[in-house]
């Protein structure tokens, strides 16, 4: 699950994490009044979405006045922000955060994440703060210092210390670099976070380390360890069809494709779009239905799918592990009777009960055909597609 900046820099606050002085604005005339709340020479107007790169799109500005950020705010609000990370169809700003301007001396990257590589946690710094991580890794890969955290010491005061005098900051401020970075860690751990990055993480000219951005997203399977993270959840900047597969605890995502994938089990859903591609295709969706795959997910799953219009055929592609294949295929058989599919379905089966399932499949009446292997179901919804 993902929040906004300001709410991540709320939360951040309360780990003794130091950030701006800032106000959450949704209109222009509380923009006026956050600004003059604020007082001095200048205050930024950002606009908070779900996505990185606003600054190149125009989502953060200057203001030299409260009516200044007045202003501002009127063409910020409501305003389609495109970014490299929105697509070209751009987020609909809704909400603002005004904050102090600061004097910036030096930017700087923090971050946190999972390294799936080692199975641990790693904390990430890079002097070339501001700029998106991927570039710098893709061109200077040398600037990003990692530290790998032991999950039964946790983050070291000596680990933090390595990155500080890495990032080339003076020596009197290592000690408050090493809390900053203590209190970061805590944070993430604490909340269960999935990702944490300051970027930029500033040095300020009267020798203030802050976060003046912050992006924290959560670990979904750890929300029920914090019921109060739910609030945070702005279901304005999550794709439609995203937030009804989350009422069915279905794992959905939506890339541009017209080959909708129905499948059971997280990787088996990567190497079914892996192999669409391979066979020339272009996958609609992942979509995980998990070990269960029963008639009511299934349908739910079937549902989702078909409300892209992009769809022109769909493959379901199910492993009979924890449930049985001709389970399964009765499953499928109902649903799109129920809801009475058009678009052609490609079905491969594979494990226990395989023969029957795919009888049950093959005498269904339906707009089904049945695929011996991967390769097989793949070259066949291609096909059928176009």
């Amino acid at each position: 699950m993902k929040i906004h900046e300001y709410q991540g820099k709320e939360l951040l606050r309360k780990y003794g994490v130091p950030v701006p002085r800032g106000i959450v604005a949704r209109s222009p005339e509380e923009a006026y009044h956050a600004a003059k709340e604020l007082g001095g020479d200048v205050v930024v107007v950002k606009a908070q979405i779900h996505a990185g790169g606003r600054g190149k799109g125009g989502g953060v500005k200057l203001a030299r006045s409260a009516d200044e950020a007045r202003e501002i705010a009127q063409k910020m609000l409501g305003m389609n922000l495109v970014t490299h990370q929105t697509g070209p169809e751009g987020r609909e700003v809704r909400v603002l955060l005004i904050e102090e301007g600061l004097p910036i001396d030096k930017e700087f990257y923090l971050g946190i994440v999972l390294d799936r590589a080692t199975g641990r946690q790693v904390f990430m710094a890079s002097s070339a703060g501001g700029m998106d991580i991927e570039e710098v890794a893709a061109k200077t890969p040398e600037k990003i210092l990692k530290e790998t955290i032991d999950p039964a010491i946790g983050f070291q005061s000596f680990q933090a210390r390595k990155l500080a005098f890495g990032l080339g900051l003076p020596p009197a401020l290592v000690n408050q670099a090493v809390k900053f970075m203590q209190s970061l860690y805590s944070a993430y751990e604490q909340m269960d976070a999935s990702l944490m990055e300051i970027n930029p993480f500033l040095l300020t000219k009267d020798n203030r380390l802050i976060a003046l951005d912050a992006k924290v997203n959560f670990d979904d399977n750890a929300l029920f360890r914090h019921k109060e993270f739910l609030d945070l959840r702005d279901l304005n900047e999550e794709e439609p069809l995203e937030i009804e597969a989350s009422k069915f605890d279905l794992n959905y995502i939506k890339p541009d494709g017209n080959i909708a994938c129905m499948v059971n089990g997280a990787g088996l859903a990567m190497a079914t779009m892996d192999i669409i591609k391979l066979a020339g295709g272009e996958p609609a969706n992942f979509l995980d239905v998990g070990g269960g795959a029963s008639q009511e997910r299934v349908e739910a799953a079937f549902r989702i799918l078909l409300a892209d219009e992009n769809v022109k055929a769909v493959l379901i592609n199910i492993f009979g592990g924890i449930v049985r294949c001709d389970m399964v295929a009765r499953g499928v058989v109902e649903a799109a009777r129920n809801l009475k599919i058009e678009v052609p379905v490609v079905v491969r089966l594979e494990g226990t009960n395989v023969e029957e399932g795919q009888r049950v499949i093959r005498e269904s009446g339906m707009n089904f055909t049945v695929a011996t292997g991967m390769q097989d179901a793949a070259e066949k919804v291609v096909g059928l597609a176009a």
